[in-house]
């Protein structure tokens, strides 16, 4: 089986990266704008590809594939700078990640695994209830939102191609190396 992780420099996707590497039966394949941040490893293919946006072309990088996990998106900015934050995250996380889609549905691809984030469902829930599978959406910011808008486009892609989507909304991720929120609330706790 042919895999291609997007977003492997991330803390996600490089966790993504070092489990599936090694696994035998499989190849990886890894599309980057920095493939100087990737670690060495010998089971990995690394293709470079600009930034991710509407304009991103993948046919190398999708020929051959049999599932394309997508890790990469514009993710929480602590200090925003941009004058239309949802615009930004829609560009890269809504345009940017539909256009792989398609693009990886013409090449054939049976599987796209979307790693969306559990803020499409909300901010919070209410009486102790966890969120689950068939909660309606309830997205707050912008990123929680454009992620919301790429889950929707990519489930009318899969109705269109046939090609199997998988959609995974992880809660806040934190482990070794871990950036963003979680590592400014330790350094916060440690203070």
């Amino acid at each position: 089986m042919r895999l291609l992780l997007t977003g492997a420099t991330g803390f996600i996707g490089g966790a993504i990266m070092s489990q599936t590497a090694e696994m035998v039966g499989k190849t990886l394949r890894v599309s980057t704008h920095r493939p100087t941040a990737l670690p060495k490893l010998a089971a990995v293919e690394v293709l470079t590809v600009p930034p991710m946006t509407v304009k991103t072309e993948w046919g190398t990088a999708v020929e051959e594939i049999d599932v394309v996990i997508h890790a990469a998106a514009r993710v929480h900015i602590m200090k925003e700078k941009a004058t239309d934050p949802l615009g930004e995250f829609r560009a890269v996380n809504v345009e940017g990640s539909l256009k792989l889609a398609r693009q990886a549905a013409r090449a054939g691809v049976k599987r796209f695994i979307f790693i969306s984030s559990i803020k499409v469902n909300g901010e919070q829930t209410f009486s102790e209830t966890p969120f689950t599978a068939e909660d309606t959406p309830a997205p707050v910011d912008p990123y929680g939102m454009a992620k919301m808008e790429a889950e929707e486009g990519l489930r009318q892609i899969a109705e269109d191609s046939g090609m199997e989507v998988v959609i995974i909304r992880p809660p806040l991720v934190y482990g070794p190396g871990v950036k963003g929120n979680f590592k400014s609330m330790m350094n916060w706790l440690q203070k």
